[in-house]
Protein backbone atom coordinates (compact mmCIF):
# COMPACT_ATOMS: atom_id res chain seq x y z
CA UNK A 1 0.00 0.00 0.00
CA UNK A 2 1.14 3.51 -0.78
CA UNK A 3 1.43 5.71 2.76
CA UNK A 4 -1.40 8.29 1.50
CA UNK A 5 -3.74 5.12 1.27
CA UNK A 6 -2.59 3.69 4.56
CA UNK A 7 -3.19 6.97 6.05
CA UNK A 8 -6.47 7.30 4.24
CA UNK A 9 -7.60 3.83 5.70
CA UNK A 10 -6.39 4.66 9.23
CA UNK A 11 -9.11 7.88 8.86
CA UNK A 12 -11.52 5.44 7.28
CA UNK A 13 -11.01 2.69 10.49
CA UNK A 14 -10.79 5.09 13.06
CA UNK A 15 -14.03 6.65 11.95
CA UNK A 16 -16.57 4.01 10.59
CA UNK A 17 -14.85 1.44 13.99
CA UNK A 18 -17.14 3.66 15.98
CA UNK A 19 -19.92 4.81 13.82
CA UNK A 20 -22.83 1.94 13.45
CA UNK A 21 -21.45 1.80 9.77
CA UNK A 22 -19.44 -1.30 9.38
CA UNK A 23 -15.61 -0.43 9.14
CA UNK A 24 -15.02 -3.38 7.72
CA UNK A 25 -17.35 -3.11 4.96
CA UNK A 26 -15.37 0.15 4.09
CA UNK A 27 -12.31 -0.91 4.47
CA UNK A 28 -13.56 -4.33 1.71
CA UNK A 29 -15.34 -1.72 -0.30
CA UNK A 30 -13.78 1.50 -0.14
CA UNK A 31 -10.37 0.16 -2.38
CA UNK A 32 -12.24 -2.14 -4.64
CA UNK A 33 -14.51 0.68 -5.68
CA UNK A 34 -11.19 3.15 -5.89
CA UNK A 35 -8.69 0.86 -7.32
CA UNK A 36 -6.54 0.98 -4.27
CA UNK A 37 -3.44 -1.70 -4.75
CA UNK A 38 -4.62 -3.60 -1.53
CA UNK A 39 -3.23 -7.44 -1.26
CA UNK A 40 -4.15 -8.67 2.23
CA UNK A 41 -1.91 -11.45 1.70
CA UNK A 42 0.85 -9.25 1.85
CA UNK A 43 3.14 -9.73 4.82
CA UNK A 44 2.70 -6.05 5.55
CA UNK A 45 -1.02 -5.54 5.69
CA UNK A 46 -0.94 -7.51 9.29
CA UNK A 47 1.04 -5.36 11.45
CA UNK A 48 -0.33 -2.46 9.78
CA UNK A 49 -4.13 -3.49 10.61
CA UNK A 50 -3.09 -4.56 14.14
CA UNK A 51 -1.77 -1.19 14.91
CA UNK A 52 -5.17 0.65 13.32
CA UNK A 53 -7.52 -1.87 15.93
CA UNK A 54 -4.59 -1.34 18.97
CA UNK A 55 -4.85 3.03 17.87
CA UNK A 56 -8.57 2.79 18.30
CA UNK A 57 -8.45 0.37 21.67
CA UNK A 58 -6.27 3.04 22.77
CA UNK A 59 -8.78 5.59 22.19
CA UNK A 60 -11.80 4.50 23.46
CA UNK A 61 -10.01 3.38 27.06
CA UNK A 62 -8.62 7.03 27.09
CA UNK A 63 -12.34 8.90 26.21
CA UNK A 64 -13.82 6.26 28.96
CA UNK A 65 -10.82 6.00 31.35
CA UNK A 66 -12.91 7.43 34.05
CA UNK A 67 -15.65 4.91 33.99
CA UNK A 68 -12.95 2.00 33.49
CA UNK A 69 -11.45 2.99 36.91
CA UNK A 70 -15.15 3.49 38.31
CA UNK A 71 -15.36 -0.24 37.46
CA UNK A 72 -12.15 -1.51 38.39
CA UNK A 73 -12.20 0.57 41.64
CA UNK A 74 -15.98 -1.15 42.34
CA UNK A 75 -14.85 -4.34 41.61
CA UNK A 76 -11.91 -4.16 44.20
CA UNK A 77 -13.87 -2.34 47.09
CA UNK A 78 -16.36 -5.55 46.94
CA UNK A 79 -13.64 -8.38 46.39
CA UNK A 80 -15.17 -9.55 43.32
CA UNK A 81 -18.82 -9.50 44.11
CA UNK A 82 -21.29 -7.81 42.55
CA UNK A 83 -22.76 -5.40 44.99
CA UNK A 84 -22.29 -2.26 43.96
CA UNK A 85 -23.47 -0.62 40.74
CA UNK A 86 -19.83 -0.39 39.05
CA UNK A 87 -18.57 -4.24 40.66
CA UNK A 88 -22.52 -5.09 38.73
CA UNK A 89 -21.91 -3.57 35.29
CA UNK A 90 -18.01 -4.37 35.24
CA UNK A 91 -19.21 -8.35 35.15
CA UNK A 92 -21.93 -7.31 32.90
CA UNK A 93 -19.75 -6.12 30.45
CA UNK A 94 -17.20 -9.63 31.06
CA UNK A 95 -20.57 -11.48 30.47
CA UNK A 96 -21.18 -9.50 27.22
CA UNK A 97 -17.66 -10.12 26.14
CA UNK A 98 -17.59 -14.11 26.17
CA UNK A 99 -19.76 -14.65 23.05
CA UNK A 100 -17.97 -12.56 20.40
CA UNK A 101 -14.56 -13.71 21.93
CA UNK A 102 -15.75 -17.40 21.73
CA UNK A 103 -17.14 -17.55 18.20
CA UNK A 104 -14.29 -15.33 17.01
CA UNK A 105 -11.41 -17.95 17.67
CA UNK A 106 -14.20 -20.74 16.59
CA UNK A 107 -15.41 -19.13 13.29
CA UNK A 108 -12.47 -16.55 12.23
CA UNK A 109 -10.81 -18.46 9.06
CA UNK A 110 -14.60 -19.50 8.07
CA UNK A 111 -15.22 -15.67 8.03
CA UNK A 112 -12.16 -14.55 6.61
CA UNK A 113 -13.17 -15.92 2.86
CA UNK A 114 -15.72 -13.27 2.87
CA UNK A 115 -13.20 -10.19 3.29
CA UNK A 116 -12.38 -9.93 -0.05
CA UNK A 117 -15.44 -10.52 -1.43
CA UNK A 118 -16.99 -6.88 -1.98
CA UNK A 119 -20.27 -7.95 -3.44
CA UNK A 120 -21.06 -10.07 -0.71
CA UNK A 121 -19.91 -7.47 1.98
CA UNK A 122 -21.89 -4.79 0.20
CA UNK A 123 -25.29 -6.62 0.65
CA UNK A 124 -24.99 -7.21 3.83
CA UNK A 125 -24.31 -3.64 4.38
CA UNK A 126 -27.07 -3.36 3.34
CA UNK A 127 -28.97 -5.25 5.90
CA UNK A 128 -27.11 -3.62 8.75
CA UNK A 129 -29.00 -0.58 7.60
CA UNK A 130 -31.99 -2.51 8.04
CA UNK A 131 -31.48 -3.34 11.24
CA UNK A 132 -30.37 0.23 12.34
CA UNK A 133 -33.62 1.05 11.45
CA UNK A 134 -35.52 -1.77 13.00
CA UNK A 135 -33.56 -0.78 16.21
CA UNK A 136 -34.86 2.75 16.08
CA UNK A 137 -39.16 0.61 16.10
CA UNK A 138 -37.31 -1.24 18.86
CA UNK A 139 -36.98 1.50 21.44
CA UNK A 140 -39.02 1.65 24.25
CA UNK A 141 -40.62 5.35 25.52
CA UNK A 142 -39.37 4.80 28.77
CA UNK A 143 -35.68 3.12 28.17
CA UNK A 144 -33.98 3.38 31.09
CA UNK A 145 -30.51 5.01 31.51
CA UNK A 146 -29.12 2.85 33.81
CA UNK A 147 -26.74 0.37 32.63
CA UNK A 148 -26.47 -1.62 36.20
CA UNK A 149 -29.79 -2.23 36.49
CA UNK A 150 -29.85 -4.30 33.58
CA UNK A 151 -30.05 -8.48 33.70
CA UNK A 152 -27.24 -10.64 33.17
CA UNK A 153 -29.63 -12.51 30.21
CA UNK A 154 -30.01 -9.08 29.00
CA UNK A 155 -26.09 -8.60 28.93
CA UNK A 156 -25.63 -12.01 27.11
CA UNK A 157 -28.47 -10.92 24.66
CA UNK A 158 -25.99 -7.67 23.74
CA UNK A 159 -22.78 -10.41 23.61
CA UNK A 160 -24.55 -12.54 20.96
CA UNK A 161 -25.81 -9.45 18.73
CA UNK A 162 -22.06 -8.39 18.88
CA UNK A 163 -20.89 -11.86 17.43
CA UNK A 164 -23.00 -10.71 14.45
CA UNK A 165 -20.55 -8.11 13.48
CA UNK A 166 -18.16 -11.39 12.90
CA UNK A 167 -19.94 -11.40 9.30
CA UNK A 168 -18.51 -8.89 7.09
CA UNK A 169 -20.58 -5.66 7.12
CA UNK A 170 -22.37 -6.02 9.92
CA UNK A 171 -21.24 -3.24 12.39
CA UNK A 172 -20.34 -4.25 15.49
CA UNK A 173 -21.50 -0.67 17.32
CA UNK A 174 -24.76 -1.54 15.04
CA UNK A 175 -25.68 -4.49 16.43
CA UNK A 176 -24.80 -4.04 20.04
CA UNK A 177 -26.43 -0.62 19.95
CA UNK A 178 -30.17 -2.32 18.22
CA UNK A 179 -29.51 -5.07 20.95
CA UNK A 180 -29.49 -2.69 23.40
CA UNK A 181 -32.36 -0.38 22.80
CA UNK A 182 -34.22 -3.81 22.34
CA UNK A 183 -33.20 -4.99 25.96
CA UNK A 184 -34.99 -1.64 27.14
CA UNK A 185 -32.29 0.97 27.59
CA UNK A 186 -32.25 4.38 25.83
CA UNK A 187 -29.71 5.92 23.00
CA UNK A 188 -26.85 7.72 25.41
CA UNK A 189 -26.91 3.91 27.32
CA UNK A 190 -26.97 1.51 24.64
CA UNK A 191 -23.87 3.91 23.16
CA UNK A 192 -21.86 3.96 26.26
CA UNK A 193 -22.41 -0.43 26.87
CA UNK A 194 -21.33 -0.95 22.97
CA UNK A 195 -18.37 1.45 23.28
CA UNK A 196 -17.32 0.00 27.01
CA UNK A 197 -17.46 -3.38 25.38
CA UNK A 198 -15.56 -2.34 22.37
CA UNK A 199 -12.28 -1.35 24.11
CA UNK A 200 -11.64 -5.17 25.29
CA UNK A 201 -12.54 -7.04 22.33
CA UNK A 202 -10.95 -4.80 20.08
CA UNK A 203 -7.64 -4.58 22.13
CA UNK A 204 -7.81 -8.15 22.78
CA UNK A 205 -8.04 -8.77 18.80
CA UNK A 206 -5.10 -6.44 18.50
CA UNK A 207 -2.93 -7.96 20.64
CA UNK A 208 -3.76 -11.47 20.38
CA UNK A 209 -1.83 -10.66 16.53
CA UNK A 210 0.72 -8.35 18.49
CA UNK A 211 3.44 -11.40 18.20
CA UNK A 212 2.67 -12.10 14.74
CA UNK A 213 3.42 -8.37 14.32
CA UNK A 214 6.92 -8.55 15.52
CA UNK A 215 7.60 -11.70 13.47
CA UNK A 216 6.89 -10.31 10.28
CA UNK A 217 9.03 -7.21 11.22
CA UNK A 218 12.16 -9.62 11.71
CA UNK A 219 11.43 -11.30 8.15
CA UNK A 220 9.67 -8.85 5.83
CA UNK A 221 10.67 -5.02 5.97
CA UNK A 222 7.91 -2.89 7.32
CA UNK A 223 7.71 0.72 6.99
CA UNK A 224 7.41 1.51 10.85
CA UNK A 225 6.46 4.94 10.48
CA UNK A 226 3.98 4.81 8.11
CA UNK A 227 2.60 1.78 9.85
CA UNK A 228 2.68 3.63 13.71
CA UNK A 229 1.89 6.91 11.71
CA UNK A 230 -1.59 5.26 10.51
CA UNK A 231 -2.28 3.93 13.94
CA UNK A 232 -2.04 7.23 15.83
CA UNK A 233 -4.49 8.41 12.73
CA UNK A 234 -6.65 5.85 13.63
CA UNK A 235 -6.72 6.88 17.27
CA UNK A 236 -7.74 10.14 16.79
CA UNK A 237 -10.21 9.79 14.14
CA UNK A 238 -11.92 7.11 16.76
CA UNK A 239 -11.63 9.14 19.46
CA UNK A 240 -13.34 12.41 18.08
CA UNK A 241 -15.98 10.28 16.41
CA UNK A 242 -16.67 8.79 20.15
CA UNK A 243 -17.20 12.59 21.23
CA UNK A 244 -19.23 13.04 18.37
CA UNK A 245 -22.00 9.72 19.10
CA UNK A 246 -21.75 10.64 22.49
CA UNK A 247 -23.42 13.98 22.36
CA UNK A 248 -25.49 12.67 19.16
CA UNK A 249 -27.15 10.03 21.47
CA UNK A 250 -27.49 12.55 24.64
CA UNK A 251 -29.03 14.78 22.61
CA UNK A 252 -31.69 12.55 20.43
CA UNK A 253 -34.39 10.64 21.90
CA UNK A 254 -36.06 9.49 18.80
CA UNK A 255 -34.62 8.02 15.52
CA UNK A 256 -31.25 8.54 15.90
CA UNK A 257 -30.23 5.75 13.95
CA UNK A 258 -32.24 6.71 10.96
CA UNK A 259 -29.49 8.80 9.66
CA UNK A 260 -26.71 5.83 9.86
CA UNK A 261 -29.29 3.17 8.43
CA UNK A 262 -30.32 5.52 5.46
CA UNK A 263 -26.57 5.53 4.85
CA UNK A 264 -25.32 1.97 5.19
CA UNK A 265 -28.62 1.26 2.62
CA UNK A 266 -27.79 3.54 -0.15
CA UNK A 267 -23.93 2.72 0.42
CA UNK A 268 -24.70 -0.64 0.25
CA UNK A 269 -26.79 -0.39 -2.68
CA UNK A 270 -24.83 1.91 -4.82
CA UNK A 271 -21.39 0.03 -4.10
CA UNK A 272 -23.18 -3.54 -4.98
CA UNK A 273 -24.79 -1.54 -8.49
CA UNK A 274 -21.28 -0.10 -9.43
CA UNK A 275 -19.45 -3.34 -8.58
CA UNK A 276 -21.65 -5.77 -10.72
CA UNK A 277 -21.48 -3.26 -13.60
CA UNK A 278 -18.05 -2.65 -13.61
Amino acid sequence: MQVVHMLLFAVMQGTTELFPISSLAHGVIAPALLGWNMNRDNPNFLPFLVVLHLGTATALFLYFWRDWVDLLNGVLRQRGRPDNPEARLFWLLVIATIPAGLLGLLLEKKLRLLFGDAPVVSAVLVVNGLALSLGDRLKNRLAVHDLSAMGWRKALGIGFAQALALIPGMSRSGVTLVAGLASGLDYAASARFSFLMATPIIGAAGLLEVPKLFHHHATVPVNVGAVFGSGLVAGVFAWLSTWVLMRWFNTHEVRALRPFAFYCMAAGLAALVLLTIG
